[in-house]
């Protein structure tokens, strides 16, 4: 009997990168095959090297820097690096279509997503004008886009993050590819979006018989998608196999490493910390409404971005702020930091409410909340040096720090997070984004702080490095008594973390209760809907419709 030829074969491929410095090897003689209909993940932390196979395939690796050192890819047993620049234009899209992680970086901002789409018609020659349009709608239609015939002139920024990825989608599938790169495509996105994402590409593989190669860090994606698993480490293929082979029983010390990653489902913090004592922080009907501006002969209008929230945090406690994008949690930040000013309402620290202190009430409550962002990288000014960044405090609070101790302390800060005395004489770029926001912690441990806000502080990481992230955060709350409020999107990525989650939606208030009964027992549809959306298993899924 016949073995039937795979769709795609990678062989032997090696890919570098030349830099001033020399070559670097991003991709180390990979092999790997996709039959037709089936979904291969490949998985592996950032720099890992599956971007770059994957921009291989379809022949978009820069040239120069990037170089095919050696290696061939084959579809349908072709060797694709050897064609000419016009038989590979008409081959991506009309066999093999890639969907990218950020679509707004990939869609024109100053065309209609609708003449986007029609140049895909246009191009390969498919269809013109009319008829252009026409299959563009529908291509709209068939991913899910409300009411097509009228956004088909919209823009892109005048769709949300999960119909942007969806419009992307409708234009990679358009010409009918029996190919489906997917790199990164929900990465961004709020858990209930990715779950439609998701569920859209399933829907698609079904109805079109796609072969889906997605690539992706996050190991519940790769779970919910994979048929087989591929695991890339530095470049290299370190593990594959049957994906739930490769998940029940990995055998590479990488691969056992990322997946201890994977929450806990019986892993709940014990919340003795909150105990009985007084609250250092009680929020009590905090608001915040938007104008926003009007259009041209119409009245302005506003928007409730925050709808009377009420909680308290006590010293030692984390408060897991949970919720999709627009919900108002960032919001809470903002206005808990003053960094924007609150509607109506109040928030005591240690009884004095923070809206009403004088400056310097406001210059000493900033030396006791601090704060960890989403991007490192964007919140450090890249010409200062890491020692600069962790002791910039001092300089303003004066009376924390003599000068003649501040790089003691700066190696003993660094210690702290898990970095090296002599990360502190180097500059933001030269760190990864892990240890970005470790540095970040740094700083903001300089001024002694009771409560850390952190907002989004890991949704930007791979999952090993989250969970690292995590792991630390708790374990400076153990030694140091620290309070936190941890806004995030992930419901999962808090669960052994908080010792209290408040969920919100719309502005508004779902339900707070302690962490073990919001996983356990929640009360609210919304809060059920957030806790199902997170991807399960392929073959728990298989296991449930045959049930």
């Amino acid at each position: 009997m016949n073995t039937p030829q795979p769709l795609l074969t990678v062989e032997n491929l090696t890919v570098d990168f030349h830099a001033a410095s020399g070559a670097f090897r991003a991709v180390d003689d990979v092999t790997f095959h996709v039959d037709s209909g089936e979904t291969l993940v490949i998985l592996g932390e950032s720099g890992s090297g599956k971007s770059v196979s994957a921009s291989a395939v379809m022949g978009l690796i820069d040239t120069p820097p990037g170089e095919i050192v050696s290696g061939r890819i084959s579809y349908r047993g072709t060797d694709v690096t050897r064609m000419s620049e016009d038989k590979r234009l008409a081959f991506n899209g009309s066999k093999v279509a890639i969907i990218f992680q950020d679509p707004l970086s990939h869609l024109n901002p100053v065309y209609t997503v609708g003449w986007q789409l029609a140049e895909t018609y246009e191009v390969h020659g498919k269809a013109r004008g009319a008829e252009a349009r026409r299959l563009s709608i529908e291509a709209l239609r068939r991913v899910g886009i409300p009411d097509p015939e009228s956004r088909i002139d919209w823009y892109p920024h005048q769709f949300s993050g999960g119909q942007r990825q969806r419009i992307m989608i409708g234009m990679a599938i358009a010409l009918g590819p029996e190919l489906l790169i997917a790199d990164e495509p929900t990465t961004a996105l709020d858990v209930s979006v990715q779950a439609q994402i998701l569920d859209l590409l399933k829907e698609l593989q079904r109805e079109e018989g796609l072969a889906i190669v997605m690539i992706t860090h996050d190991l519940e994606v790769a779970a919910n998608m994979a048929d087989r698993v591929i695991v890339m480490n530095a470049g290299k293929i370190v593990e594959q196999g049957i994906a739930k082979d490769v998940f029940a029983d990995p055998q590479h010390a990488y691969t056992k490493r990322l997946m201890s990653a994977l929450p806990d489902e019986a892993d709940y913090r014990d919340g003795k910390s909150s105990g009985e004592s007084e609250p250092i922080l009680e929020v009590r009907d905090l608001s915040k409404t938007f104008l926003l501006s009007p259009g041209l002969l119409r009245p302005p209008k506003s928007l409730r971005a925050v709808d009377s929230v009420n909680f308290d945090l006590k010293a030692g406690e984390t408060l897991g702020i949970v919720g999709e994008s627009g919900s108002g949690k960032s919001t809470i930040a903002k206005m808990l930091l003053r960094l924007t000013d609150a509607t109506s309402g109040e928030a005591l620290f240690h009884g004095k409410d923070i809206f009403r202190m004088n400056p310097k009430e406001l210059m000493k409550f900033r030396r006791r909340v601090q704060m960890v962002f989403q991007d490192p990288f964007s919140s450090m000014n890249p010409r200062m040096s890491v020692f600069s960044i962790i002791s910039e405090p001092w300089s303003i609070h004066s009376d924390i720090l003599e000068k003649s101790r501040w790089r003691e302390r700066v190696i003993e800060l660094l210690g702290l997070v898990g970095l090296r005395a002599e990360h502190a004489d180097r500059f933001p770029h030269q760190f990864s984004g892990g240890q970005r926001q470790r540095i970040a912690i740094a700083r903001a441990l300089a001024c002694d702080p009771e409560l850390i806000i952190c907002d989004e502080a890991v949704s930007a990481l791979d999952v090993s490095i989250q969970m690292q992230i995590i792991d630390l955060l708790a374990d400076l709350r153990d030694r140091l008594g620290l309070a936190y409020i941890f806004i995030t999107h992930d419901l999962p990525i808090v669960r052994g973390f908080a010792d209290r989650i408040l969920v919100m939606q719309s502005g508004q208030t779902v339900e707070l209760q302690r962490t073990e009964e919001i996983f356990r027992r929640p009360q609210r549809p919304y809060t059920q809907m957030l806790i199902n959306a997170s991807p399960r298993p392929k073959w728990e899924q298989s296991n449930a419709a045959h049930a």
